[in-house]
């Protein structure tokens, strides 16, 4: 992409499951200097923008604009002629009922250089994962799609009702809700049937999705009662009825579930994922970062002591004085010193000739992928397990070193020294509290909008009670499930008086989204 000259990217972001974005999309977002975005764009997608990207919002919605469209227009068409990449990022489609077009037409007109990306767009994608097929062969060969609220300053409506009721198997109406009623008139006096199915579909496609299926005589009255509002998309047609057979996103195990993850952002990749697989909302509030230290010349020098490099060196140190044995007890600790392994010159190839014992699976996987096979993971995946599991003589005597956080537990050395090895603790990062988003914590736990709050350290544990005020976690927390990935971590939450719901069996990622299907699956 040119950068010399402005542009303006419109781009669909489809029809609010953030995974459903194009990778076109993602490319252009983290190459825009602005990115320009309405109200159903979901948070997560703006992830994928560049760091210092300026971010516009102009969502609307039904008689309550935050700003007008040629306003908008005019804002991108600014923009891109002070020579900023601009992403016009719409929920959707651009040109699907999206404006998309008079954008275009705007940038056409200012000598502004355009492209557009396509969306998945909502009137296909809201029914889908309502489980309600737009066509089917036995039933549906035509759909057609329809602005359920067409510009008011119009003379007359340009719907052919005649031709839509008697015309098309499938009818989907997009943002008609509020005008559900002249809909349903209109269909009924060209000639549909009262008991024709119909359905509504609210925020298609997020975790807050809801379904509502009912007949055109019967639909205002069950809409009215169920409180369905915009966002909707209304689908109209037999095909509704296949809903019965073909639910998905609905019934899986963590639907409608907001997850809060409290572990540091660089490590909570794994757990959001896994969660929304399962149909969950993860809401990521960290309340720790990962700080290298400054300062890792106590870890250079054991680096110097592993068997490959001090052979590398020449260094002509005593076998007795290097190491046999390197013990992570984080996937932090790995990444530091594989890292740092490579700042000094070297590789995983220096790591030859060490015993590898990693305290559980995630640290274990992420030794793996660097190439890296754990000579020894305990069966429970706490310090006290290494202790139990590694048999003794493979570790009298020898030298081991064990790189890990500088507020760690002194169990693991203490108990090493005492079987008889020689235990080199060697701090290489620390975890700080992340306060960050304290406002957003407090009004979601105070709106109850948390279902779940995962603890995967006693530090989360610590830093959550100092976030949110230990006088204030009683009536914050409320009915709100407590879950953590361990008995220690389930110690530390009940030195502050809480007991948690959920404490997982196997002490791992895996381990607590498991426990949490487990506990919701015997509630439903």
């Amino acid at each position: 992409m040119d950068q010399s000259i402005g542009k303006v990217l419109l781009v669909g972001a489809g029809p609010g499951d953030p995974l459903l974005i194009s990778l076109r999309a993602m490319q252009y977002l983290a190459q825009s200097d602005v990115v320009v975005y309405d109200r159903l764009v979901h948070p997560d997608v703006l992830k994928h923008a560049k760091k210092d990207a300026e971010l516009i919002y102009v969502g609307k919605e039904s008689s309550r604009h935050t700003i007008r469209q040629d306003q908008i227009n005019e804002l991108i068409v600014q923009y891109a002629q002070k020579g900023k990449t601009v992403c016009r990022l719409k929920g959707g489609d651009p040109f699907v009922f999206g404006r998309g077009g008079e954008e275009a037409i705007a940038c056409r007109e200012a000598n502004v250089v355009f492209e557009v990306v396509p969306g998945i767009t909502s009137a296909i994608a809201a029914p889908a994962y309502a489980g309600i097929p737009v066509t089917h062969r036995n039933i549906a060969s035509s759909f057609t799609v329809i602005t359920g609220h067409e510009d008011p300053l119009k003379n007359e409506s340009s719907v052919r009702w005649k031709e839509i009721a008697n015309g098309a198997d499938t009818i989907i109406f997009l943002m008609g809700v509020e005008n559900l009623h002249a809909i349903v008139s209109k269909l009924i006096e060209n000639g549909k049937s009262e008991d024709t199915p119909i359905a509504l579909v609210q925020w298609g496609s997020w975790s807050k999705q809801r379904t509502l299926t009912s007949t055109l005589t019967a639909v205002e009255e069950d809409a009215y009662r169920r409180n369905f509002t915009a966002p909707c998309v209304t689908i109209v047609g037999e095909v509704v009825r296949l809903r019965d057979k073909l639910s998905w996103f609905e019934d899986k195990p963590l639907f409608g579930k907001k997850i809060m993850v409290t572990r540091a952002r660089e490590q909570s990749s794994d757990l959001c994922e896994m969660l929304q697989k399962l149909g969950a909302e993860p809401v990521e509030y960290p309340m720790i970062r990962i700080l290298p230290m400054t300062d890792l010349s106590s870890l250079d020098h054991a680096i110097h002591l592993f068997p490959s490099v001090a052979g590398l060196t020449e260094s002509g140190e005593a076998s007795s004085s290097l190491y046999s044995w390197i013990i992570f007890t984080s996937a932090n600790a790995v990444t530091i010193v594989l890292d740092r392994l490579n700042q000094l010159g070297y590789d995983m190839r220096s790591m030859a000739g060490l015993h590898i014992a990693a305290i559980g699976p995630g640290t274990a996987e992420v030794l793996r992928k660097h190439g890296i096979r754990a000579d020894f993971v305990p069966t429970r995946f706490v310090a006290e397990a290494i202790l139990e599991e590694l048999p003794a003589h493979l570790i009298k005597g020898a030298r081991i070193l064990l790189p890990r956080a500088s507020e760690a537990r002194e169990i693991l050395p203490q108990r090493l020294t005492e079987i008889g090895a020689v235990t080199d603790v060697t701090p290489i990062y620390q975890t700080v509290m992340d306060d960050s988003d304290k406002d957003e914590i407090i009004s979601d736990l105070a709106e109850k909008a948390i279902d779940v709050i995962t603890f995967a350290s006693s530090s989360t544990v610590h830093n959550f009670m100092q976030t949110i005020g230990e006088q204030n976690v009683s009536e914050l927390i409320g009915e709100t499930v407590l879950a953590c990935i361990g008995p220690i971590t389930a110690d530390t939450l009940q030195t502050y008086g809480f007991d948690p719901q959920i404490v997982a069996s196997e002490h791992s990622i895996p381990g607590l989204v498991n426990k949490i299907v487990a506990y919701f699956a015997t509630r439903r």
